[in-house]
């Protein structure tokens, strides 16, 4: 049996997703048992017309590369978007908050008037596309790439979680971040992360998104505990959650 063929794509990125893929260092050797990259930019020349899986890094914030990203999913079997720029549309949609035109002179000022820096309002991937998978996180967490990959490749569906970050820092014992006077955003955060950020004395930042139905008279409850607001959270919601549903719900 053939093995399935893979490409990867970057638009609007620091392209740290596709570095995380690398730094699977050995075991990059046991999914090239499984796979075939026929086009990756970062570690590869050739091109390819049809894919059998498609990831996509970055958001997308030009009309021209809504037409190259279209063009990739008709040629692609199955198209998975690849870390937060491509899932929510990552700190890129922080623009979206703004005047576009102000926001471009802001970033590249006499420079502005140039064709190739067109801009338009960050998207997400699947706000362009239909998108058959999502594996979140700034930068995604390698071992849940390799595990995702595996299960495609042997045709078996995988399971990306769909519970709060606050269920893993229970199982982890962590002390809550609130009790530090943080504001986290593990309550409406989706898991699958390991809750990295407060395992390691920070509070989350909410890179894989809300969880679907985020419990958002729960986060009320937590705030109005720790003497919070709901400005206060909106505020952080802001990095990874600009122009997100879940931040309006919260108003």
């Amino acid at each position: 049996m053939s093995k399935p063929k893979v490409a990867f794509f970057d638009f609007a990125c620091c392209e740290g997703c596709q570095l995380q893929v690398y730094n699977l260092e050995e075991d990059i050797l046991n999914l090239l048992e499984l796979v075939e990259p026929v086009e990756w930019r970062e570690a590869m020349s050739d091109k390819a017309e049809k894919y059998d899986i498609a990831f996509i890094e970055g958001s997308i914030t030009r009309p021209g590369d809504e037409e190259s990203l279209k063009d990739i999913r008709e040629r692609s079997t199955m198209l998975i978007a690849l870390g937060a720029c491509a899932t929510i549309g990552g700190v890129n949609k922080l623009k979206n908050n703004f005047d576009l035109a102000e926001v471009k002179q802001c970033v590249y000022s006499e420079s502005a008037g140039m064709g190739h820096l067109e801009t338009s309002a960050t998207k997400s991937v699947g706000e362009v596309v239909k998108v058959d998978y999502h594996i979140h996180g700034c930068p995604i967490d390698k071992q849940e790439f390799a595990y995702i990959v595996r299960c495609l490749a042997l045709g078996k569906t995988p399971v990306i979680p769909n519970h709060p970050v606050c269920v893993e820092c229970k199982m982890k014992e962590n002390i809550c971040r609130f009790e530090y006077g943080e504001i986290c955003l593990g309550p409406v955060t989706r898991a699958g992360c390991g809750a990295k950020c407060p395992s390691n004395g920070m509070w989350c930042f909410g890179c894989r998104g809300y969880v679907d139905n985020p419990n958002v008279n729960a986060a009320r409850e937590v705030m109005d505990q720790y003497g919070k607001t709901i400005a206060d959270l909106q505020g952080k919601l802001k990095l990874f959650g600009s122009k997100q549903e879940a931040t309006d719900e919260m108003a």
